[in-house]
Formats: structure tokens, sequence, C-alpha cells
């Protein structure tokens, strides 16, 4: 069976999970690549999508960003990580990371859904 996913789109997809990962970690590329024995040219290559990350590597990325090495499979192979995909470009970035955390900030329901209400008319304007 073929997968709808061609090698560089998974490895994109893959790349923006570590980066995702790593800002929620609050990592630098030059932090992770110290850990991993790279530059942090050589991470950034890795979250662009346009070096392949192997198993091993990727298990070592896991371990640094105290992940499990499956997050950054999830849904590949569901035909969810198209719709998903601008998610995990928005969590990828300082601005993502931020709001999420602030989210969670947020105890009470009715509070954390005028922020959602909030956010949906900024995005209407």
């Amino acid at each position: 069976m073929r997968s709808k996913h061609n090698t560089a789109d998974l490895e994109a997809l893959i790349g923006e999970r570590i980066r995702s990962r790593r800002i929620q970690a609050r990592i630098s590329q030059e932090t992770l690549g110290r850990a991993l024995g790279l530059t942090f040219q050589q991470v950034q290559k890795y979250e662009k999508g346009a070096n392949r990350v192997s198993a091993g590597r990727l298990l070592k990325i896991a371990e640094t960003l105290e992940c499990n090495v499956m997050d950054f499979f999830e849904g590949v192979g569901s035909g969810k990580t198209a719709a998903g995909g601008t998610f995990w470009k928005f969590l990828a970035t300082q601005d993502g990371v931020a709001i999420v955390e602030a989210m969670l900030k947020i105890r009470d329901r009715k509070q954390r859904r005028t922020v959602v209400d909030f956010a949906e008319k900024l995005a209407e304007a």
C-alpha cells in the first residue's frame, strides 16, 4: 500500500514537530545540537526537513527534549496530518507555545471560552 506522504513531506512534518517540542522545552538549537554532537545549523536542517533524521538520532532528540519518539509521528498514515499541519506549524512558533501555555494556566472553563471567543472575533476582523 502506498503512503500518502512522500519522503520530503514526512521529513518536513517531523522537522516541524522537533522544532515545536524544542520550543516548548525552551531549548535553543545550539543547546540541542550540543546534546546531539551537531551544530545548530544541522539542527536547523532537521527542523526544516532538509536533512533526514535517522531513527537513532530521532530517539536521542526525543530523549533530549524529554518526549516520546512517537510524538513526532502522531497522525502519520491516518490522513489527519494534512489538516493538522497548520496546527503544528503554529505550535512550532514562540507565539503558539505561549498561547497554549497561557490557556493551560486558565483553570476556569468559562474564562478559557472567553479567550477562544475573543480570538475567533479577532480572526474575523
